[in-house]
């Protein structure tokens, strides 16, 4: 019997029972659509944090305080310490372009009537350079500015139009805590960084003057550098962490006190955790696809008592146990590939609805649905088989006595 007559005959049949085909395909429609969605969304919410890290800049390194351990014991970020004389040291660096030092704290900024409890981050006049961030009203503070701890501000554009609705407010003073701050600057709108922050709800001054005027001490919370390019950023960290040892008085053998981080290793990170929680959602999708293939060993098992007297018929004119068992497979086969098939769709309207109606990125990569369309075709082949051999096992002589 030619394979074009078996898919002719398996056709035929599914047709008999067009409900209860449709019923049985709808576990493998449920399956493939779900991982389907699931591969789509993990992969788009992947690809966001690749553009969001990068989009920083790909020759960033930042140098935060920990990664220490004490017997045996890892202690964390904190247990190390960053001066300015770190900084200083890798300013000195020749793979080195820009240095920004980095302490961090939390502040109500308030003007006239208007308030904003923000984000004050410390830094130097490198920090725009090696954010690639323009400035939208006034200017950014000077080495001057940092070298007096001037009580100087350059505001992100959400703050700017919190306190300054349509307004430039360059010139403008503001108090924060009891200290009186001038508005020199407004960055442009920048939007969400690489860990989801909002940059542009934040507030900018000289790293000395935070220290000195508002939290009062010496230490540093990071320092961010930029090498000259890309290419050698691997040299510039290796360098950064040579330098921190003999900064730190670390000696051979000994654990390092601070952490190194390219982009490379955030972005790493970050999609590692993305792709492990994308992987547990589609894992999970995986079961019903399982569910679905159960359903079609069911319903196919059904399908043999059923037509026991059609097989002892095609059997007792000539047909071979081999062809009745290719007949069954090929049924299983077909609502398995078509049933993924359709998941694929739904899949792809599913992800395309939560990306419009959520704003949630989504990729469908192409690995993805041959992957989803080659396991559909698995499971009826799995699922499929020990009916079509039963069928294909069946003596012609009791088939055809079958009531």
């Amino acid at each position: 019997m030619s394979i074009l007559m078996v898919f002719r005959i398996a056709l035929r049949a599914l047709g008999r029972n067009k409900l209860r085909t449709a019923l049985t395909m709808l576990g493998m429609i449920i399956g493939v659509g779900a991982v389907i969605t699931m591969v789509a969304l993990g992969t788009g919410a992947q690809a966001t944090i690749e553009e969001q890290v990068k989009a920083t800049g790909t020759n960033m390194i930042t140098i935060s305080p920990g990664n220490f351990s004490s017997g045996g014991v890892r202690m964390g970020e904190g247990s190390g310490e960053l001066t300015a004389e770190d900084a200083a040291a890798i300013r000195a660096l020749p793979e080195i372009q820009w240095v920004a030092e980095g302490v961090n704290t939390r502040q109500q900024i308030v003007y006239g009537s208007q308030n904003s409890n923000t984000s004050i981050q410390g830094t130097n006049v490198d920090w725009p350079l090696i954010k690639s961030w323009p400035i939208k009203y006034g200017q950014f503070f000077t080495e001057q500015d940092v070298q007096a701890a001037a009580k100087v501000l350059v505001m992100g554009s959400n703050v700017a139009d919190l306190l300054f609705p349509e307004q430039d407010p360059t010139g403008l003073n503001v108090r924060v805590r009891n200290h009186v701050f001038k508005v020199i600057g407004v960055f442009t709108s920048k939007g969400a960084s690489s860990g989801g922050q909002n940059q542009d709800d934040q507030v900018f001054a000289p790293y000395t003057t935070v220290q000195k005027k508002i939290q009062g001490n010496q230490r540093l919370n990071n320092i961010t550098v930029s090498s000259f390019s890309a290419d050698g950023i691997a040299r510039a960290a290796e360098a950064i962490r040579g330098v921190m040892r003999v900064q730190n008085s670390i000696a051979p053998g000994q654990e390092d006190d601070f952490r190194v981080q390219t982009l490379e290793d955030m972005v790493a990170f970050r999609t590692q955790a993305t792709s492990t929680l994308t992987s547990l959602l589609a894992g999970i999708a995986a079961v019903s696809l399982m569910v679905g293939g159960i359903g079609i060993m069911n319903i196919m098992l059904v399908s043999v008592t059923e037509r026991t007297r059609e097989i002892g018929l095609r059997m007792a004119i000539g047909a071979r146990g081999s062809d009745v068992l290719l007949q069954f497979l090929v049924e299983a086969i077909v609502i398995s590939i078509v049933g993924g098939t359709l998941g694929i769709a739904m899949g792809y309207g599913i992800a395309e609805f939560v990306k419009w109606y959520q704003d949630w990125p989504a990729v469908v990569p192409i690995d993805a649905v041959i992957t989803a369309v080659g396991f559909a075709g698995v499971v009826g082949v799995f699922f499929g088989f020990y009916p079509a051999r039963k069928a294909a096992g069946l003596d012609p002589i009791e088939a055809l006595r079958f009531e």
